[in-house]
Parts: structure tokens; sequence; C-alpha cells
């Protein structure tokens, strides 16, 4: 298994750990993990998910009122351009 594919495993895998149910998808050049995240969800499970995210090339948290939140997340699967390497605090 390609280390990005199990990557990517390992972080859905935690994420269903601390009870959300995430959705993976392979596209062209990363595979991403999104999950909703209820308001319940306690604190303890928000650190342990954010730390599985924090895991990823990219992450984040989409959050409005139609359509709650959701915590995303993305692991490349080519190695990018020397241009577009990005470092801790670069994240868009």
């Amino acid at each position: 298994m390609p280390a990005a594919e199990a990557s990517a495993e390992g972080i859905a895998a935690r994420l269903s750990a601390v009870g959300l149910t995430p959705r993976v998808e392979q596209h062209a050049h990363l595979t991403s993990i999104e999950a909703e995240v209820p308001e319940s969800l306690s604190a303890e499970s928000w650190r342990e998910a954010l730390e599985a995210v924090s895991e990823a090339d990219r992450f984040g948290l989409l959050a409005n009122s139609l359509n709650g939140r959701t915590l995303w997340a993305a692991v490349r699967t080519v190695t990018p351009a020397t241009g577009d390497v990005r470092g801790p605090g670069r994240q868009r």
C-alpha cells in the first residue's frame, strides 16, 4: 500500500474512532477525507479529530448555519513541484 493511501486510511480510521463517519475519495493528485461534525462532539473527541487531520498535507473546517460543520483533510498522492511546497502554518 502506498504511503499516501496508508496515511489517508489512518486519518479516516482515527476519525471513525472518535465517532465520526469519514468519507474518503480518491482524486488525480490527492485523497480527500471529510466528516460531518455534530454539535455534541466532546472536547476530547475534537482534540483527537484535530490531531488526526493534522497528519494530512492540508486540513480545515467548513462551518455555516445551513450545512453545519465539515472537517476535511487532503493527502497528496504525488510529490508537489518545489514551488508548491508549504510548511506548517502555510495552510490555505
